[in-house]
């Protein structure tokens, strides 16, 4: 099966160490990937309905059908855009047509800050299927500083046209596509630059979700405004001051993206004379939700995700009001006796606007820190308002969605939503090669000066997708470590890299780590053709694609980056940008399942005597074994490598006392996990191969025996004199 991603030149550039390659290249894995931690819908089956308002369907007119691989059939049109309010952050107030959406979808995309957690996704897991395709949409920056040309808007407007390109692929597919917003799509939230850049191209419908301030409302037991009271919504980075008059001017207030903020909105609201009034709400409707009167909150507690508000006057004086008279036993008579009580206006003005129903998302709401989102206020005058607010009454809370644009929200400027990444798919077990240590500055462009050989008829043809020259701007090799095997070891970094990549390139088990997705093409590849790779890697990346090559491990130790940078001193790649993402090595997971083995001064070495002689081995074993440093051994042996290992530790044993601890580490991170502990005496080594690391002990190294009978080994940090 061909990917859906048109090829350009296949015959010319192959992956190499192909067997049989001898016509176009195929891209593999196009198919989507089940991954573990979807499940289905509660109670459906996954079907769309056949609504008239834009669901994923099997229709007669044009829908995607149900093929293979996504691709739609001959005259069908191109896929929907989907933006779903998830609500404020309990999978629970999920709606149930963002529930039947999310489950229907043929890919699911998030947005997520750099560090590697989605609240988005996390939200609506229990509604994936397995076999979804997952995009993880990864900010470049949120809080820090960039050296992007057009600093951090520069960084971001790219950002958001890139993002919107990788969905297009998916909807030019015929893919349903969803895109998934903590609180509403259309309130501070990242979905609206999606739309902004899509919905003139595609069908796109926007499913609204509970807000934030209806979360929080909701949560405190008190009214947001009744009758004829103004509600604003307003940012915390606005300055003190301008914060301060314009919630002295209102009736209700909510005041978003707090964290680093906090501190200048209490000060407004102590300014405005309302700080008496002000409560506090973190994370609401969460099992981590926290609530209180705001006066009391330690702002170095205070996370992005809350907010503080301004419950409606009328109610607040009523409660205060009923509960004296609680207190002091009066009865209750006069105004105070119905006005605002659980009795509802006969003008109707408890019922709340339909047009618009401001969604919010969780409480601070995952935008992006505000000091960058530029003056992104919601102000309500009372010239501004309308008959339509919602008047909530004592005892009861705000239905869903209860902040809407009929009640004086104008968002201008909305700011970037940065929901926290989850990771975007599984990384199964493999063997384990890698370390820190990657070859340059972790993470930073280093532009080659050089490359190597170009392949048969290469750079004759430009990539599909863009034109020559806006792809040659954004193309590139990133070489990614995916860490030992298990799926949580691999960085943030790794997987907005991945995420972001049009092409994969690598030993063939190392790219089936990656979960497929049919935007991209898959190259993989024996595992002696290192150089052949890089150069491949390489001219795909001058003409213009965004390449990632893939090791296990980290990419600097024993793996693609050198090979990528060794290949690129030939002068034709000297534009190419290369990138180094590093990875958790396996000498890193073996000594930590077993304790702080390389707790001193260590070395690697590898027993593979593929590209350097065996005396140079030997001499540099003996020497680290005299220098009483603790050794982590790669490539230990294989089926065809038996006697090298047995030659080692010959080496070994001349330095080191019989006793010396040992640790096997085979397999560590994926299904076949194993962990000894052994000495240099007892250490077989028939029980040893390829897929095996080895950690053998200095002079100083220790195993005990925990009070749980467990043996941890360290290295103590001192050595004697």
């Amino acid at each position: 099966m061909t990917n859906d991603v048109p090829s350009t030149d296949t015959t010319a550039v192959r992956p190499p160490g192909t067997p049989g390659n001898t016509g176009p290249a195929t891209a593999h894995g196009g198919e989507p990937g089940a991954l573990p931690d979807a499940a289905p819908v509660a109670g459906a089956d996954g079907e769309p309905g056949a609504g008239a308002d834009g669901e994923p369907g099997a229709g007669a007119d044009g829908e995607p059908g149900a093929g293979a691989d996504g691709e739609p059939g001959a005259g069908r049109r191109a896929g929907r855009l989907f933006g779903v309010g998830l609500g404020p952050g309990d999978p629970e107030l999920v709606t149930v047509k963002a529930a039947r959406l999310i489950g229907a979808a043929d890919v699911v995309a998030y947005h997520s800050a750099r560090h590697g957690r989605s609240n988005a996704r996390a939200i609506a897991a229990g509604y994936l299927r397995p076999g979804q395709i997952e995009e993880a949409l990864v900010y470049p920056v949120t809080t820090e500083t960039t050296d992007h040309p057009g600093g951090y808007q520069g960084a971001i407007d790219e950002f958001y046209t890139e993002s919107a390109e990788r969905l297009a692929a998916h909807l030019d597919a015929g893919r349903d596509v969803v895109v998934l917003a903590e609180g509403d799509p259309f309130f501070y939230g990242s979905y609206m630059h999606m739309h902004k850049r899509l919905a003139d191209r595609y069908e796109a419908t926007v499913v609204p979700g509970v807000t934030s301030v209806s979360a929080a409302s909701a949560v405190l037991g008190r009214p947001l405004m009744e009758r004829d009271e103004v509600l604003t919504v307003l940012p915390g980075t606005l300055e003190p001051e301008d914060l301060a008059a314009r919630l002295a001017a209102t009736d209700s207030a909510a005041v978003m993206k707090l964290g680093r903020t906090f501190e200048g909105v209490k000060e407004a609201l102590e300014e405005a004379g309302r700080l008496d009034d002000a409560w506090y709400v973190e994370r609401a409707t969460t099992d981590r939700e926290r609530s209180g009167p705001l006066r009391d909150v330690d702002p170095a507690t205070v996370p992005y995700f809350s907010l503080a508000l301004l419950p409606s006057p009328a109610a607040t004086a009523f409660s205060a009001a009923r509960t004296n008279r609680i207190a002091t036993g009066t009865p209750f008579a006069g105004p105070l006796a119905t006005a605002g009580n659980d009795s509802v206006p006969a003008d109707g003005n408890d019922s709340l606007p339909g047009a618009g129903n401001g969604s919010a998302a969780v409480a601070g709401d995952g935008s992006i820190p505000a000091a960058r989102n530029g003056s992104a206020e919601t102000t309500a005058s009372p010239a501004a308002t309308t008959s339509t607010e919602a008047t909530a009454s004592a005892g009861t809370t705000p239905s869903a969605g209860a902040v809407g644009s009929a009640e004086t929200m104008a968002l201008a400027g909305a700011s970037d939503s940065a929901e926290t990444m989850g990771s975007a798919g599984a990384i199964g077990s493999a063997g384990a090669v890698g370390s820190v240590g990657a070859v340059g500055s972790a993470g930073t462009w280093v532009t080659a000066d050089s490359g190597l050989i170009n392949l048969e008829g290469a750079g004759s043809a430009a990539p599909a997708g863009l034109a020559g020259d806006e792809r040659r701007k954004t193309g590139g090799v990133t070489v990614v470590g995916l860490g030992p095997g298990a799926r949580h070891w691999v960085t943030p970094e790794a997987q907005e890299a991945l995420a972001a990549a049009d092409d994969l390139i690598g030993y063939g088990p190392y790219v089936d780590r990656v979960p497929p997705n049919p935007r991209q093409r898959r190259h993989p590849s024996d595992n002696r053709v290192e150089a052949e790779r890089a150069a491949f890697a390489l001219d795909l990346a001058k003409r213009g694609r965004r390449v990632v090559v893939v090791s296990s491990g980290d990419p600097g130790v024993f793996a693609m980056a050198a090979a990528v940078l060794e290949t690129a001193e030939d002068p034709q790649w000297r534009d190419v940008p290369v990138r180094i993402v590093p990875g958790l090595t396996a000498a890193q997971a073996v000594a930590s399942r077993a304790g702080a083995p390389l707790g001193h001064d260590f070395c690697i070495l590898s027993l593979s005597d593929r590209l350097k002689p065996w005396s140079v081995i030997e001499s540099r074993l003996a020497a680290a074994a005299s220098a009483d440093l603790v050794i982590a051994v790669y490539n230990p042996a294989s089926k065809t490598r038996r006697e090298q290992l047995v030659r080692a530790l010959e080496v070994l044993r001349a330095h080191r006392g019989p006793s010396t601890p040992v640790v096997v580490g085979r397999d560590v991170g994926g299904p076949a996990e194993s962990v000894r502990i052994t000495t240099l005496a007892a250490l077989d080594p028939a029980t040893v191969d390829m897929r095996c690391l080895l950690i053998i002990g200095s002079s100083q190294t220790r195993a005990v025996t925990r009070g749980d009978g467990t043996t941890a080994v360290f290295t103590p940090r001192h050595y004697p004199g």
